[in-house]
């Protein structure tokens, strides 16, 4: 039944990633003949022809989609308008840097939100419990891109206690498998990353603090909780044991869909940052309507969210047979 379910979830999988690069082929010809996106503007005639001809702009549009699909698989989604280099080439040279980025953003909004909801739902009607939901709320109005200006006219420039901008590789020399590398640069890594990361992962902590809170508040008010109490066992145990393990299924829903949000939200902070990741490259890509650009870094991202809905969906499965089920 499980690999059946396995499946299902992959099937599933497979017609969204068709259905991203099928939108994502059509975004090149909304405007037009894309032709006019790689010649000069005083291209002749026979420059357009033939530049049209060249790229295949002149087949139809179920031909054009079939190699565009051949050049997903490959990663070749041809080259920059404005570098000139490869762009999936691009798109992988500042992936590492976003990846930091995010992953630190979301350690900030789960590893602080769950212990916080838990105390808040346990505590719950407490002044504690009171400020919990308090800071919850100002975190998620709270603007990202003034909350970054702010981090960085205060503790940047005011108190000079963290860098405004740049970036120390981390997990670029990890991929690479330079280990001394990235446990030397940890450190330096680490300063350039927490504003940022901040500004990020502020909103989603907020939320995910509620959230964990409504999931805990919910499971200790079942009758097995109740009786767990009942027989004598120690407050810890019943929260940790019993209602903790039993509230895990939104709390993985919410890991597992923080990294999708975080990972399209870090454009705000990179560019109010100047962080050298895959977000501001999009972000100039589409003011310089650099396409290829664009759609080798929605195909990348939606591949890496796919790919993760389809592990937390192995996981539910493995928390809640009943899942397996539907």
């Amino acid at each position: 039944m499980m690999t059946a379910y396995i499946i299902r979830r992959l099937l599933q999988s497979v017609i969204v990633i068709i259905g991203v690069t099928l939108l994502s082929f059509l975004t090149l010809h909304l405007a037009g003949d894309p032709t006019y996106l790689y010649v000069s503007e005083r291209a002749s005639e026979q420059e357009i022809i033939d530049t049209r001809q060249k790229l295949g702009f002149d087949r139809p549009l179920p031909v054009q989609y079939i190699d565009y699909i051949g050049g997903v698989l490959t990663g070749d989604f041809g080259t920059s308008l404005r570098a000139r280099q490869p762009a999936m080439e691009l798109v992988m040279e500042r992936l590492p840097a976003t990846l930091e980025l995010t992953l630190f953003a979301m350690a900030i909004s789960t590893v602080i939100a769950i212990p916080i909801g838990i105390l808040a739902a346990i505590n719950r009607g407490t002044p504690f419990d009171g400020g919990i939901m308090l800071f919850a709320m100002f975190g998620q109005s709270i603007p990202s891109f003034w909350l970054g200006i702010m981090l960085i006219l205060s503790v940047g420039l005011g108190l000079r206690a963290l860098p405004i901008s740049g970036h120390v590789p981390l997990l670029e020399p990890l991929f690479a498998g330079d280990f001394q590398t990235a446990f030397a640069n940890s450190g330096d890594a680490l300063r350039y990353l927490i504003m940022p990361g901040i500004t990020v992962g502020v909103f989603s902590l907020s939320r995910n603090a509620r959230l964990v809170r409504s999931a805990m508040l919910e499971v200790l008010s079942q009758e097995y909780v109740t009786t767990a109490r009942s027989k004598g066992l120690r407050e810890q145990v019943v929260i940790v044991r019993h209602a903790l393990r039993n509230a895990l299924i939104p709390i993985v829903t919410m890991i597992g869909l923080e990294f999708g949000f975080l990972l399209s939200g870090v454009v705000v902070a990179e560019t109010v940052f100047s962080w050298p990741g895959v977000g501001r490259l999009v972000f100039n890509a589409i003011t310089q309507r650099d396409i290829p650009v664009v759609q080798a870094s929605v195909v990348l991202f939606s591949f890496l969210f796919v790919g993760l809905n389809l592990l937390i969906d192995i996981i539910y499965a493995q928390l809640d047979p009943r899942i397996r089920l539907r």
